[in-house]
């Protein structure tokens, strides 16, 4: 997995690439929580993403947790239908902001 980071106006966004499991799901929780502080909002862009786990859905899981209560907010971007599923079996998809593409979610935060 590796992991871009670019800045659009107040927008952090991420794009992992590859696969998010649990040997990798550490390294994307510690970048995804930097980026989540007060008031951040940061977009996941999941477009070069191939497979999340449990593991990568627990880090997004503990990144909301410490984004919510600071008035953070998290969306995420550019589902493969595998992992759009991932999601929706698992019931992280109503957890979660999602967005068709990422210019679209970052447009939404940005308002």
């Amino acid at each position: 997995m590796d992991i871009t980071e670019e800045k659009i106006g107040v927008v952090a966004v991420l794009k992992p690439s590859g696969r998010i499991d649990s040997a990798t799901a550490g390294e994307f929780e510690k970048r995804l929580v930097a980026a989540v502080g007060a008031g951040s909002r940061v977009v996941v862009d999941m477009v070069q993403l191939g497979y999340i786990s449990s593991a990568g859905l627990r880090a997004l899981l503990v990144a909301a947790k410490k984004a919510r209560p600071a008035g953070g907010r998290i969306a995420l971007a550019a589902m493969a239908p595998p992992i759009r599923e991932v999601f929706d079996l698992s019931g992280f998809s109503s957890l979660f902001e999602i967005y068709p593409d990422g210019p679209a979610a970052v447009a939404a935060l940005a308002a």
